[in-house]
């Protein structure tokens, strides 16, 4: 079985937050089994990155991984599509053809968007699933397949059971394990990763050379609420590496090809906040954001504390690491400051210098997100240093 780290390069699963953490560790539980997977999330979240991972890891991976968008499918054709039809089972069917079950056998099928399958399918797909057995269509002989299936939905499937869209008896089988992706916007702390992936995958793939971003562009990035989520991030970076070849990118390069009115949005508090809605719904809006914000950020505090400690403690336990405080004779008072709040900058710009200001690489280290470093460099003045110092 692949690291962890071997399988977010092998299949692009990217990012260190906590949930795509237990993500991957989910799908290195699961791989080796034949269980059946229910993927959900929004779109553009990476739900078919998760599903190839898993069959990629198991016992079947040298067998075949079938794709089946059931929303693309014709409601007339699905079940055609699905389990194959016999000569002349309806018009227009001049020959036998094997259905994606049938192509399927002795690998995986994704059943994408299962949400949107009809009724009177779903029975059928229940019963492929629970014993392997299905009929073509124009057929009365029982077929028997090996297929392990892994579906995904962009739907609450509890509400559509309520609603009688979705059979209750599929919707418990399929969800015999739950892989829900939340949407960009609810892990930030991944996007600049995201973003560092893309660009170098799109330049070496495109031998083009890319220049950098600023700080403020990338905290525009942080910001956006990502309505695409992870497809539409892959699609700015292709298009702005390509339109602004050779260029630094700023934060108006961003808002220009984010295709957004950032009008509509409150940066002050990196909460976007869209107008058109009632006072009631924007107010509940703002507060489920700030909360998760405040729960992320203390989460933050609780681990930079944790490292400062660790590194008061090894200061203070080596008589030559912490240099002798400086006095003013005459007054007695301490000339060089010691506080907590001056040893957390000493400390995030040692991380910083010793990964020659490769951010993600300090903020790993220092076990906070991007975005908290990135807060933490402008709280402290730290580039002006930089650039101060040369």
């Amino acid at each position: 079985m692949l690291s962890y780290e071997e399988i977010q390069e092998k299949y692009g699963i990217y990012g260190e937050s906590q949930a795509i953490r237990e993500i991957v560790a989910v799908i290195r539980q699961v791989a080796p089994t034949d269980i059946t997977v229910l993927i959900t999330g929004e779109s553009g979240v990476g739900k078919e990155l998760v599903a190839r991972a898993i069959h990629g890891e198991s016992k079947r991976a040298e067998g075949p991984f079938v794709i089946v968008n059931s929303g693309a499918i014709p409601e007339g054709i699905l079940e055609s599509e699905l389990f194959g039809h016999e000569k002349g089972a309806f018009t227009g069917a001049v020959e036998t053809r094997k259905g994606y079950f049938e192509m399927a056998d002795g690998g995986t099928i994704f059943l994408d968007e299962i949400g949107d399958m009809p009724i009177a399918t779903q029975v059928k797909i229940l019963r492929v699933i629970e014993t392997g057995e299905f009929m073509r269509v124009g057929s009365s002989q029982l077929r028997k397949v090996d297929v392990r299936v892994i579906a995904a939905t962009n739907k609450n499937l509890d509400e559509e059971v309520k609603r009688g869209n979705f059979r209750e008896d599929l919707y418990y089988r399929l969800r015999t394990v739950n892989i829900y992706i939340p949407p960009l916007r609810e892990r930030r702390e991944d996007i600049p990763i995201l973003f560092e992936k893309f660009v170098s995958q799109f330049c070496e793939r495109n031998k083009i050379a890319f220049a950098g971003i600023t700080d403020d562009a990338m905290q525009v990035l942080i910001s956006y609420h990502w309505p695409g989520n992870v497809r539409e991030l892959k699609n700015f970076v292709e298009s702005i590496l390509v339109l602004e070849s050779g260029k630094v990118i700023d934060a108006n390069m961003v808002r220009k090809y984010l295709k957004y009115d950032f009008a509509q949005f409150d940066y002050s508090r990196n909460l976007p906040i869209k107008f058109g809605r009632t006072a009631e719904q924007a107010d509940r809006e703002l507060i489920y954001r700030a909360l998760i914000d405040i729960k992320t950020d203390l989460l933050e505090i609780k681990n930079l504390l944790g490292n400062l400690a660790d590194f008061v403690s090894k200061q203070i336990s080596s008589p030559l690491a912490l240099p002798e405080a400086k006095i003013d004779l005459k007054t007695g008072n301490v000339i060089e400051n010691f506080s907590l709040v001056d040893m957390e900058k000493r400390m995030i710009k040692a991380a910083l210098d010793r990964f020659n200001w490769n951010k993600r690489l300090a903020a790993k280290a220092l076990k906070i997100s991007e975005r908290t470093l990135y807060r933490k460099i402008k709280e402290y003045g730290l580039e002006e240093e930089k650039k101060k110092n040369g």
